[in-house]
């Protein structure tokens, strides 16, 4: 099985969701800051890796987990994907393609904007950690 996070930065809500997924954050509590900050490939993509299928591990069940920036069409995007792995020989179901997007906040726009696109990462960072905290709250 083969699971693709996606969301428009791929840097955020799908790395967090890849993290839970494989276990690299609690799914039963809200993570910490240092928690998600640990996290090797939260808030680091460049534009160079927007389209790109980045495998993040392997689960319990030895299914594939990765994560996808897919900017601002997700249905185009999404549906080139499942052409694509369907023409490399898979079935479409062994492929999960999983939207992010319904758990972004404001807090989490405004801190990937502005430490991704406007490179302030100082500025940014501590305010895209914040929203995630908040969205995971339980």
């Amino acid at each position: 099985m083969y699971i693709v996070y996606h969301c428009v930065g791929g840097t955020h809500s799908s790395a967090i969701s890849a993290a839970i997924h494989l276990g690299i954050l609690p799914i039963d509590r809200t993570p910490s800051k240092e928690e998600i900050l640990s996290i090797p490939y939260f808030d680091t993509l460049t534009k160079q890796d927007q389209g790109k299928i980045i495998l993040r591990g392997l689960d319990e069940f030895n299914n594939k987990v990765f994560t996808l920036s897919r900017q601002f069409n997700p249905q185009l995007v999404t549906n080139a994907v499942q052409d694509a792995f369907e023409l490399g020989g898979g079935s479409s179901h062994d492929l999960i393609l999983v939207d992010t997007m319904p758990s972004v906040n404001l807090l989490m726009k405004i801190g990937g904007f502005s430490s991704r696109r406007l490179h302030w990462v100082d500025f940014g960072r501590p305010i895209v950690t914040l929203g995630t905290i908040k969205t995971t709250i339980k």
